[in-house]
């Protein structure tokens, strides 16, 4: 299969022409093709909304956008809770799920009246002591520990992370928090990253489903909704097949049919909260080739560099690559493609197989829309690229611009350099 750019050589050039490289650039009609067909995937369960994960793209424009589709906002920090708080997002439309918490962000989550997702039991007297109360309305985070298995297949290792409550704890929980005020609970579980498969959503909810009716049975607390939370992914290699969200959904709804139903507990919401399925295929980072190196190895070196995309750094991450203009030309020139850091891992691909390059010439780097931007940073003094939205209409727009050195710098306003690097 081949991956194609939602946009075209000749935009990108007139964008650029605008707004320099590197930027990441996103697709509005993807976007909101994806958050409908979300929606239809789950319109049999009433209750259901998905939560799209701030930490993956915290930019206001697209956010809104899923926000027109009932989306609502996933949580995990202060300034997160800030930006959603801003756009307009306030009570159940935030759900805040956060680990090693401070106070000050239980009080922020319970000023704006967000769902808070305990990630452990001593939360509990924490949570209490900090805003002076429990809500009404409670979620717990579960991690049932050891490998999690799809047919056989190891998906992921729950008992190695960080987050959730065992098993016991969990009930506990139920039976201390009720014991506290609360009345309508919910369940939380992440035990997969970037799953391409149908089965993971499905597997995931009959496990949880089966405890909720034992929660349910054994501590006399209500369910009002189970958080599937993230993990559906997307195929960032070109031989994946890409999850089919109507599938998902219908899987979903078997287990839901066959296990809550039969218990009396058909009323229960279901929530998601997938950053990456919703936003990641609809961004890419655009840059341009700006040098060649021959040594040892054939090197094309970009103006963009690990601070704009972090993921092959970070994890060895494949992200397909794109020669603007060269779409059907022969693969026969293998690169790494690297960028500028004075570091060796800053490479978005090793050893790959493209067109040959040439300087000037615009890579497209699919599948950034979810945890590329966001997961920037400053190191070597480089400054986060802008962000453009490719209009449903063929226009464009920039969502957010670039950083400058005075951003770079702000926060040592007042010192002596500051005002000779700025005359102020």
């Amino acid at each position: 299969m081949l991956k194609k750019p939602f946009v075209t050589k000749e935009k990108l050039e007139e964008i650029a022409a605008q707004i320099p490289t590197p930027f990441h650039i996103y697709d509005e009609k993807g976007i909101r093709e994806n958050a409908r067909a979300v929606q239809e995937a789950f319109a049999w369960n009433p209750g259901f909304r998905e939560y799209f994960a701030v930490k993956a793209n915290p930019n206001p424009t697209l956010i809104k956008i899923l926000g027109e589709y009932g989306c609502g906002c996933d949580c995990s920090s202060e300034t997160e809770l800030m930006l959603s708080g801003a756009m307009g997002f306030t009570g159940d439309k935030i759900m805040f799920s956060s680990n090693v918490t401070p106070a000050r962000e239980y009080q922020l989550a319970e000023k704006l009246g967000a769902i808070i997702n305990l990630d452990d039991f001593t939360h509990i007297d924490f949570l209490e002591k900090t805003i002076g109360y429990i809500p009404e309305t409670i979620s717990c985070r579960y991690n049932p520990g050891g490998l999690f298995s799809i047919s056989n297949d190891i998906m992921d290792n729950p008992g190695d992370a960080k987050y959730g409550m065992t098993t016991e704890q969990l009930f506990e929980a139920f039976r201390v928090l009720q014991a506290k005020g609360a009345k309508r609970f919910g369940i939380h579980a992440f035990l997969a990253s970037n799953t391409v498969t149908n089965e993971y959503y499905p597997t995931l909810a009959g496990l949880l489903f089966e405890l909720a009716v034992k929660l349910e049975q054994e501590t006399g607390a209500k369910i009002a909704f189970i958080n599937l939370s993230g993990g559906v992914g997307i195929p960032y290699r070109p031989d994946q097949e890409p999850n089919d969200i109507r599938v998902i959904g219908e899987g979903v709804h078997k287990a839901y049919d066959e296990i809550l139903v039969p218990a009396g507990m058909g009323d229960v919401a279901i929530y998601t909260e997938m950053g990456r399925f919703m936003m990641g295929p609809y961004g890419g980072l655009v840059t341009r080739a700006i040098h060649q190196k021959h040594i040892y190895k054939e090197y094309i070196g970009c103006d963009a560099c690990a601070v704009n995309l972090m993921r092959p750094a970070m994890y060895g991450a494949y992200h397909h690559i794109t020669v603007m203009g060269k779409e059907d030309a022969p693969c026969d020139h293998k690169y790494d493609v690297t960028g500028s850091l004075c570091e060796n891992n800053d490479k978005f691909a090793v050893d790959r197989m493209l067109p040959e390059i040439e300087v000037g010439d615009l890579l497209f780097i699919h599948d950034t829309g979810a945890h590329g931007f966001s997961m920037g940073y400053n190191y070597n003094g480089k400054l986060r690229s802008a962000e453009v939205l490719l209009r449903e209409d063929g226009s464009f727009e920039q969502i957010r611009r670039a950083e400058t050195p005075k951003d770079y710098f702000a926060t040592l306003d007042g010192t002596e350099e500051y005002r000779k690097m700025f005359g102020e």
